[in-house]
């Protein structure tokens, strides 16, 4: 097998989150392979993430605190704006710069390199850098219906539609990029992060929720379902664990539905098989995904899922009816529902449990790594 140079491109080396832990597995993967891997980060992360002591990967931050956004003159008097006409030269001045440092790592890398663009952003500055003949495969992380409500689906128009390979998460979503006119656009899904030896005995009246307290998780969704399910199953307790900045947001509307008594706000936690361990129940509230390493990794632990069904990802990773259970985006009867068939009957825990510890293995590294290894040989060719 080939050992290669391979360079990940992303927002930030480690900022908290999936992209990130994605991203570490997925460099520790390929460095256990034998190939040289290092991450370069554009900036600093808001909130980091643990890499630990000593990664098997280098890491590189391309500036020592976050640059700020191009800035555009809309009127003559906003053109005469002195003050904003320097940040902006300074800003230019600060991107050449970083792009140069970028492309001498680029130029450093031997023969055979790849370069993967993990988030959008990130690619403005891969475009003007010199990427020395390295093929560039570009990523979107999450579901193309979601990133339509955001820029960044322009960005990824324009600065992927010439990469060597844009990869989406699901064959469903890279058919519909395709259908934009893309035609560089292939899928790759996440890898299990985890397979614990000693799963879930589903015996602790809990329900988990693992995810950052931001909107696009949807905790406030998770709360209202909740307040529909929890008066049918009293003794359940919803564990609520993460941290963000809806934090104190979620927690008042918690005491304003009558929850404080069966909801517990546990924090971040750097024991995800235990806190899965801990749970009968897993539950995702989210208003988007790309391909969710908490499902991977509760189903990994035997722990039955509960999910809105917010994008291709989920339904691959859920088989509705066989180890998990689906409800409709945004719908919280529904999910309130398909909680409660969960929390009410240990047989259909059990079996959803037991089939879901059996079929994420389909995710394996090993197989991921595998199909990653297939593709770095067919961009060589």
């Amino acid at each position: 097998m080939t050992q290669r140079d391979i360079i990940f491109v992303a927002n930030e080396v480690n900022e908290l989150g999936g992209v990130a832990r994605w991203q570490a597995l997925m460099a520790t993967l390929f460095a256990e392979r034998g190939h040289r891997v290092t991450i370069v980060g554009i900036a600093p992360p808001e909130v980091p993430m643990d890499l630990g002591d000593n990664p098997p990967f280098a890491t590189v931050t391309l500036y020592d605190e976050r640059p700020p956004g191009r800035w555009q003159a809309r009127t003559l008097r906003s053109r005469a704006n002195l003050a904003a006409r320097r940040r902006e030269a300074a800003r230019e001045t600060g991107m050449r710069e970083a792009t140069e440092r970028l492309s001498r790592i680029f130029r450093a890398a031997e023969p055979g390199a790849l370069i993967i663009v993990t988030q959008v952003w990130a690619m403005e500055w891969v475009a003007i850098a010199d990427t020395a003949g390295h093929p560039v495969i570009g990523m979107s992380h999450e579901s193309y219906e979601y990133s339509r409500g955001s820029s960044r689906f322009q960005r990824v128009e324009r600065y992927y539609k010439d990469v060597d390979r844009l990869l989406l998460l699901t064959r469903e979503d890279a058919d519909l990029w395709i259908g934009r006119g893309l035609n560089n656009v292939g899928y790759m899904p996440n890898p299990l992060p985890m397979m614990p030896e000693a799963p879930s005995q589903r015996t602790e009246k809990v329900v988990a929720s693992i995810g950052r307290l931001g909107h696009q998780k949807g905790i406030d969704m998770l709360l209202d379902a909740w307040a529909e399910a929890a008066p049918k199953h009293p003794g359940w307790l919803l564990r609520v664990y993460g941290s963000g900045p809806d934090e104190q947001a979620l927690r008042q509307q918690c005491t304003r539905l009558g929850l404080d008594g069966s909801v517990e706000w546990a924090g971040q936690t750097d024991d995800v098989a235990a806190a899965l361990r801990g749970a009968s129940v897993f539950v995702q509230s989210s208003r988007g995904e790309g391909f969710p390493l908490a499902l991977l990794e509760a189903m990994a632990c035997a722990v039955p899922c509960a999910a809105f069904d917010c994008a291709p990802g989920v339904h691959e990773i859920i088989r509705h009816e066989e180890d998990g259970l689906l409800a409709h985006p945004g719908n919280t009867t529904e999910l309130a529902h398909q909680l409660g068939r969960l929390m009410e009957d240990a047989d259909l825990r059990d079996t959803m449990g037991e089939r879901a510890r059996k079929n994420v293995q389909r995710y394996s590294p090993a197989a991921i790594t595998d199909r990653w290894e297939e593709l770095f040989a067919f961009l060589e060719r």
